[in-house]
């Protein structure tokens, strides 16, 4: 007697080509590929993240990409279970660098250098290498200068579902910012 399964529901669906691809993906492409409504993604995605905390992942969102992760909390296990994992901590240079990325996103080395009030390329370099950062566009200005966003790893790293999830700064450097980026 044979056993018959269940048809996969979308998130399930969905579930398995996350995995699968192991990147981040776009919406459009999972449309697609799923041949479903943005409705009915949105609601996979909602049944998705319930399920996927039971099994330490999550799901991330970044921009209009989708990444299905390992949990941050686990990341001690995933490194053990792989053998190490990245050394080396960010530099007080990176992180400064990183943090003006993630709030200011997009912006220039210019606007960074500016901001911090020193050279900031090795420290974009670093982050640049690491995969937290990339060039998201070219500014409207002379030179058209590279602007640079962060990436999915960046959210992983952090234990962010979406640069929503950023804590908000305080209203003193969020004025400060504005004056300064005008």
């Amino acid at each position: 007697m044979m056993n018959e399964r269940t048809p996969p529901d979308l998130a399930a669906r969905l579930g398995a080509v996350l995995f699968a691809l192991g990147e981040p993906v776009d919406r459009e492409r999972l449309l697609r590929l799923l041949a479903c409504t943005p409705a009915a993604l949105d609601e996979a995605i909602v049944q998705l993240r319930q399920r996927a905390q039971a099994l330490g992942l999550w799901v991330i969102e970044h921009g209009t990409q989708l990444q299905l992760v390992t949990d941050p909390a686990l990341a001690h296990d995933v490194e053990t279970a792989l053998g190490g994992g990245r050394s080396g901590r960010l530099s007080p240079a990176a992180l400064e660098t990183l943090a003006i990325v993630a709030y200011c996103q997009p912006v220039t080395r210019a606007e960074i250098d500016a901001l911090r009030g020193v050279d900031s390329t090795a420290a974009l370099q670093t982050l640049l290498n690491r995969g937290l950062i990339e060039p998201v566009g070219r500014a409207e200005q002379p030179g058209a200068p590279v602007q640079y966003g962060t990436t999915a790893l960046f959210l992983q790293s952090f234990g962010l579902a979406s640069r929503e999830e950023l804590p908000p700064l305080p209203e003193a450097v969020a004025t400060w910012l504005r004056v300064v980026r005008r």
